[in-house]
């Protein structure tokens, strides 16, 4: 009994120090196991910067002549005029949000608000891009109000198939078609290579009909044309770009990502310089026409014939 007593070990006291000091290193093992945030793909502070600058003064310039714009509209009433310069103002506010919050992308906890915020974008650009393809394309407008319904109808059931696939292959297949840092994703460069397809054999059958024997089928309007032109080498560009990204070729990545910086930088301007400037500079020309005849007639510039 006496040996026995004398090979008797008590329990150990600091079980629960050795079960907290196990735990603290799991944990501390878990946390340096997960990518903290500089091991994610970002975007530098320059990059947002210069992304961000066209949209920032497109956004600056609609402010400044909100209200020259406004009083114009009014005096016009025209209803296509109204629709396209707030879809703009959308559009253009949502730009902006996304050329500026791009540290969304590689910020923990913010996908779902960057997925969200890039699919709000994609519904307004898209729109605006379909909807004057469509409107455009009509043989006469002058109506307006019943053209644009019709137009606002069709363009609608076509982005939002567009943008529900989209939130599809994003939520329910977990795409990253937003994420830029997902390079080597197949499924993101599939739908990306699809989207630009269809573009850019949208844009080809309009100058295909224009440039052939059917042309007398299509309105005549220049400006719009050269729109699709530049809009059918643009698309062409993301869609071979988009190509060579999925098959691994770093080119293909590199004219993609060109294209996308264009696209959110200069698409908007070219839309309201092509088909909204001279809308609202039309009655300055005219007062700058009057001005100059009344000059004119009054034989202000009778020295500068002789």
């Amino acid at each position: 009994m006496a040996n026995n007593q004398s090979h008797y070990v008590p329990p150990e006291r600091n079980i629960p120090f050795m079960i907290e000091t196990n735990h603290q290193d799991t944990l501390s093992s878990s946390l340096s196991s997960s990518p903290p945030l500089s091991q994610y793909k970002c975007h530098g502070l320059w990059y947002t910067v210069v992304l961000s600058i066209p949209a920032v003064l497109l956004v600056l310039y609609l402010g400044f002549h909100l209200r020259k714009s406004i009083r114009k509209l009014r005096h016009r009433r025209s209803h296509v005029m109204i629709t396209y310069y707030i879809l703009l103002w959308f559009s253009a506010t949502l730009n902006l949000a996304w050329c500026s919050l791009q540290m969304w992308q590689c910020t923990p906890g913010k996908e779902l608000s960057w997925n969200l915020l890039s699919l709000l974008t994609a519904l307004g650009t898209l729109f605006l891009e379909i909807s004057l393809v469509a409107f455009l394309l009509q043989e006469s407008y002058a109506s307006g109000l019943e053209a644009l319904t019709s137009t606002f109808i069709i363009s609608g059931l076509i982005v939002g198939a567009d943008v529900l696939l989209k939130a599809i292959c994003v939520f329910g297949f977990y795409v990253p078609l937003f994420m830029d840092g997902e390079t080597t994703h197949r499924g993101k460069w599939v739908v990306w290579t699809v989207d630009e397809l269809l573009l850019t054999c949208t844009y080809g059958y309009i100058l295909f009909v224009h440039y052939s024997t059917w042309r007398d089928k299509l309105p005549p309007r220049p400006a719009f044309y050269n729109y699709v032109v530049v809009m059918f080498v643009i698309t062409g560009i993301a869609l071979f770009g988009c190509g060579l990204a999925a098959i691994g070729v770093g080119l293909g990545l590199w004219m993609y990502n060109l294209i996308v910086i264009c696209y959110h930088a200069l698409y908007l301007p070219f839309v309201y310089i092509t088909f909204l400037v001279d809308f609202f500079q039309e009655e300055d020309l005219i007062l700058d026409n009057a001005y100059y005849s009344e000059m004119k007639d009054a034989g202000f510039f009778d020295s500068d014939l002789e």
